[in-house]
């Protein structure tokens, strides 16, 4: 089967950059030849929007981002939100009362920016698992002295919470909980972390839903991602490709397996599919 794909939605973090946070030579190249082709090129990713790289934000061709998992997509050049599904606050407020239970590192996103607790930042390593991701949250996030403060100062819904735990039996229990909790979803794309959205948010609702705003079919959207928050987007692109690096349920989800994130998978499944018209064996 031949695609004719004219957007392709990329996870982030395990796909389209390296373990070290990196956009590689070859993978710009590819972008560059795809955007050049005419085909919608999106970040689709669970950061909050400016904790989206700026080359990426700044990247020529580059219009859109789907953020949040999907809470928050935005049009870069027109500074406008085309899609919000926004977490209501009560809800938020009783989610965050049960991550506070437990020895985590809390964020809350509001309006594209990350928020975290300053005190627990101050201790990045015990919440983040993965060095390479210590420069991102503290470099992107505001410190606030009070969570909870900043939400009832805010008193709105948001797009996103995030708990980063200590201790994974903690983290499972905290599941269980919030698992009981109404109106949320739930996914932990870190494998330490647990992100709460709306219920029904997803990376693969918003992709599908941007596609349909801009005259694009689901057949003609190319997915490529590697953790629990990008199952969905997989299954409802019409090519969906999981890294080498991706879990299990990702890899499931996908039409296609390509190489890791550090051997430039995305890159090369866009330029297999998108740019030379290969087929699925």
């Amino acid at each position: 089967m031949k695609y004719n794909i004219k957007m392709i939605g990329l996870d982030l973090d395990g796909t389209l950059l390296t373990e070290k946070k990196e956009l590689l030579p070859y993978t710009k190249q590819i972008l560059h030849e795809a955007i050049e082709k005419g085909i919608i090129v999106l970040m689709a990713t669970g950061r909050p929007f400016m904790g989206i790289p700026e080359e990426l934000r700044l990247y020529p061709g580059i219009r859109y981002a789907l953020t949040s998992n999907g809470a928050r997509v935005v049009d870069m050049q027109e500074n406008k939100v085309l899609i919000e599904k926004l977490l209501p606050l009560e809800k938020a407020k009783k989610a965050l009362e049960t991550l506070a239970k437990y020895d985590t590192l809390q964020e809350v996103y509001f309006d594209g920016q990350g928020y975290a607790d300053a005190d627990k930042m101050k201790h990045i390593g015990r919440y983040h698992h993965n060095p390479y991701m210590w420069e991102y949250l503290l470099t992107t996030r505001k410190a606030v002295p009070d969570i909870m403060g900043l939400v009832n100062e805010q008193n709105r819904d948001m797009d996103k919470i995030q708990g980063l735990f200590a201790d994974m039996d903690e983290r499972q229990a905290a599941w269980a909980e919030l698992e009981q909790q109404d109106g949320l979803a739930l996914v932990g794309s870190l494998g330490y972390n647990i992100e709460i959205n709306a219920s029904g948010v997803n990376k693969g609702t918003a992709l599908v839903e941007l596609g349909r705003m801009l005259g694009i079919e689901r057949e003609e959207i190319m997915a490529c991602g590697d953790g629990d928050n990008d199952a969905d987007m997989l299954k409802e692109a019409g090519l969906g490709v999981a890294m080498g690096n991706a879990i299990e349920k990702v890899k499931e989800a996908a039409d296609y397996i390509t190489v890791s994130n550090d051997e430039q998978g995305a890159a090369k499944a866009i330029e297999k599919f998108a740019l030379r018209g290969g087929e699925l064996c």
